[in-house]
């Protein structure tokens, strides 16, 4: 039984939490997934993991050897994805996830342009404000919006994205517009259920000031809350990208255009950071490139 094979196997197995699981990512039988593992555990004269019929855990030898082989395995593929680098194009469905206000004519551009550059890669993209498992929904990257990315993410920062605070004309000739974020305690805001905006900094010439929110309704879609804010229900806080037209064409006003809300980073974030396929590397480095901000 070759054993690069079974060490692959049983990396797979861990990731995967079960046999059964790995086998089918590994497209092969569960009886000889079992087998690989059993021959790795009689090599080394030790238990790898342990198994009951609804559970699967590593033993203290099976952590520790883990741990090594997935190292040892990284720097291989590595090495492998380096010299195909160098004569394979990148093609295949790229499964990406990313925040539904990602829905706009600037990354849509992105997007056009990137698939001309590489047209055999599919991008299959899912705009979803939630929480998405890569490993286990099998998506290959996702872009994530954020302040504060966890440390146990790899990811690649790309650009930030500012929000602006907004509303109709409409809504601001009947309720008056703001002069100050003191005076946001007296109008109705529509907030996103996807980020904690509950309170918010704002900070202008004379100081930062902290706002509490009021929220006369609240909601998951980016798209719906521009629509509540053209009816003109409240104010609302928007990315940059997503309400830019609305501000140039006069639909919308930017309100407090002298304060500053919160600029969260958006990042790329992928699975393995010594491995990545061609379609992967090129798609993040297209987009570093696309969303760098100008020099000063």
């Amino acid at each position: 039984m070759d054993a690069l094979t079974s060490l692959r196997v049983f990396r797979e197995v861990v990731d995967a939490g079960s046999f059964v699981k790995a086998a089918e990512r590994l497209d092969i039988s569960t009886a000889m997934t079992s087998k690989h593992v059993a021959n790795l555990e009689r090599q080394l004269g030790v238990r790898l993991l342990n198994r009951t019929t609804r559970h699967l855990s590593l033993t203290e030898a099976g952590s520790v050897y883990y741990e090594q082989c997935s190292e040892a395995l990284d720097i291989l593929q590595a090495a492998e994805a380096a010299v195909g680098a160098q004569r394979a194009r990148p093609q295949g469905v790229l499964k990406v996830t990313a925040p539904g206000w990602f829905a706009t004519r600037k990354f849509a551009d992105i997007l056009v342009a990137y698939r001309e550059r590489y047209p055999e890669v599919l991008i299959d993209l899912r705009l979803e404000n939630r929480f998405v498992d890569l490993v286990e929904e099998g998506y290959d990257m996702a872009l994530r919006a954020t302040s504060d990315p966890s440390p146990s993410l790899i990811v690649r920062p790309l650009c930030r994205v500012p929000f602006v605070l907004a509303a109709s004309p409409a809504y601001l000739q009947k309720s008056g517009e703001p002069r100050h974020p003191d005076d946001l305690s007296r109008h109705r805001i529509v907030l996103p259920t996807y980020t904690n905006i509950e309170t918010v900094d704002l900070t202008g010439p004379d100081g930062t000031f902290t706002v509490k929110n009021q929220a006369v309704l609240k909601t998951n879609d980016t798209s719906m809350s521009l629509q509540l804010v053209r009816a003109g229900l409240g104010l609302a806080y928007f990315p940059q990208w997503i309400v830019a037209p609305e501000l140039a064409s006069g639909g919308l006003v930017r309100v407090l255009p002298a304060y500053e809300a919160f600029a969260p980073s958006v990042f790329a974030v992928y699975t393995s950071r010594k491995y990545m396929t061609t379609k992967v590397r090129t798609f993040i480095d297209f987009l570093s490139e696309s969303l760098a901000e100008p020099a000063g």
